[in-house]
């Protein structure tokens, strides 16, 4: 927290100013829908299928919306999440001492950085990726490193290539996300195993928010490695995006810093009995994600098909090259917003020729293939 020391304000003459170094630092861009923006197009919040989400587009399990109406609005919420907890550590078959839970995967992002940075700290980025990493780490001090999957290579990592970058740049952490947001690669856990083991000084912060969308993929948390803290996300296939809700898994040395570091109050009354209550319905979830894998394979042939192939992805958002000479990755979602498509421009991932796609309900991705089409010929 050495870097946040300095974020306080001067006075000056009178006047307050921020310090410096903050506003230096832009915020990271993300996707979703930009209420302004709509306006400005004179476009209804009702009229628009947003497709740079990657949630599960068939919304929560019916019991959640049940669940939700229990909440007590009066009452404060439980701090430490007990019962929620309990249902992780059933769910996951761990103890509750290895789970903290936060508002939403972010706030366990800022919380690594409160607990375990600090200034000059070498932070290890595995990119192209969720911009939140080294903002957190350039909040607090920290010097970030980007090693880069290449374009050339499908953005697929070059597993020994980044063996070698851990060993030139001995950093103290190190984040990667797997699958990966926006290509949707996946890390072996193997791999991951064998740079954990091999480098005991650094904390591997491994970003599991999609996992669930690939079935069968075990998590890094079942390593059971005293460096390795992983990070999940409720938000995306239990569709809670609304609500704001993760966890972080990892063994008690470092759970417990991260449990200290964060305020008081962060999970509400609501997300967390919708929580309790989406844990408790798998077979929705199961009954969902396997709509959702048909709906991807069959959206990516359409897309192919209309001459945007999409790079090989495991999950269900993909990424596609839209850029050429006359058009930029911003300039084709502009062309797709009048007809109520969003899609993820990827210029803040470093990708100004690609968008990113996330497949939705059958007649979602019909409407998405229909748009493709009528903004590329220019028809209305």
């Amino acid at each position: 927290m050495g870097a946040l020391r300095g974020l306080m304000v001067e006075q000056e003459k009178g006047s307050v100013k921020v310090h410096r170094d903050l506003l230096s630092i832009p915020p990271a861009v993300h996707g979703a829908i930009d209420y302004g923006e709509l306006e400005r197009y004179g476009i209804g919040l009702e009229e628009v299928v947003d497709f740079s989400e990657n949630s599960n587009p068939f919304g929560p399990s019916p019991i959640v919306r049940e669940a939700m109406m229990s909440a007590n609005l009066a009452r404060y919420p439980d701090r430490e999440c007990w019962a929620l907890r309990r249902a992780l550590a059933d769910h996951l078959a761990c103890s509750v001492d290895e789970i903290v839970v936060g508002n939403g995967a972010a706030e366990l992002i800022w919380l690594v950085g409160f607990a375990f940075m600090h200034p000059q700290a070498r932070v290890l980025i595995v990119g192209p990726t969720f911009g939140e990493y080294a903002r957190t780490a350039q909040l607090m001090g920290a010097q970030v490193i980007e090693w880069r999957a290449q374009q050339e290579d499908d953005f697929q990592l070059d597993l020994l290539a980044l063996s070698v970058a851990l060993q030139t740049h001995k950093p103290q952490i190190v984040f990667l996300c797997t699958p990966n947001n926006p290509t949707g690669f996946i890390t072996p856990i193997t791999t991951i195993e064998e740079w954990a083991v091999a480098h005991p000084q650094i904390l591997f912060v491994i970003d599991e928010a999609y996992i669930d969308f690939v079935p069968d993929t075990p998590s890094a948390h079942t390593l059971g490695l005293p460096n390795v803290l992983t990070i999940c996300s409720m938000t995306k296939a239990y569709a809670l995006a609304g609500l704001r809700l993760g966890y972080a898994l990892g063994p008690p040395s470092l759970i417990m810093p991260l449990s200290q570091a964060r305020i008081p109050w962060s999970v509400n009354e609501v997300a967390q009995v919708a929580g309790i209550a989406a844990l408790a319905d798998q077979t929705y979830l199961q009954r969902t994600l396997t709509r959702l894998t048909t709906a991807t394979q069959t959206l990516s042939a359409q897309l192919a098909e209309a001459g945007y192939p999409t790079v090989p992805s495991a999950t269900h958002y993909k990424l596609i090259h839209v850029g050429n000479q006359h058009e930029s990755a911003s300039t084709f979602r502009s062309k797709l917003l009048p007809y109520g498509i969003l899609v993820r421009d990827c210029a803040s991932f470093g990708l100004p020729t690609y968008v990113r796609i996330a497949a939705k309900q059958e007649r979602a991705n019909e409407r998405l293939i229909s748009g493709v089409k009528k903004s590329s010929s220019g028809t209305a």
